[in-house]
């Protein structure tokens, strides 16, 4: 009986979980300029901006209404974005703000991962000693 639950609970180690939408670290950045077509916005110490390659643009004032998509196309070394936009529902100003989904960190790269696996190591061979 323990080996079926040991199995059992092995396989169900392996089922892949979806991320819940509470997960998401959706980032508000300013704009600076509007062009007829590009945006410019602080994205600052935000590295991970040209990797996500895409990203919004809402109303704050009128429940975070979408008012365009847009697709990043640099960032400079001063923190500077500048993003062409793809879609377009209303005429986008400074008063509306971009927001950026922050892509989710490589699974090796989490240090609860590590030190999860130190304490299963340690756990492990002080249970292996007894």
């Amino acid at each position: 009986m323990r080996v079926l639950f040991a199995v059992l609970l092995a396989l169900a180690a392996l089922i892949p979980v979806s991320r819940a939408g509470a997960q998401d670290r959706d980032i508000r950045f300013a704009i600076t300029t509007v062009g007829d077509t590009t945006v410019t916005f602080q994205a600052g110490k935000m590295t991970w901006v040209v990797r996500t390659k895409r990203a919004i643009v809402v109303d704050p004032r009128r429940s975070d209404a979408l008012i365009a998509r847009l697709k990043v196309l640099s960032v400079s070394s001063t923190g500077e974005a500048i993003a062409l936009v793809t879609g377009q529902t209303g005429r986008i100003t400074t008063e509306h703000v971009v927001l950026g989904t922050e892509p989710p960190t490589r699974w090796y790269r989490s240090p609860m991962l590590w030190m999860g696996t130190a304490l299963g190591l340690v756990v492990g061979f002080g249970l292996g000693k007894v």
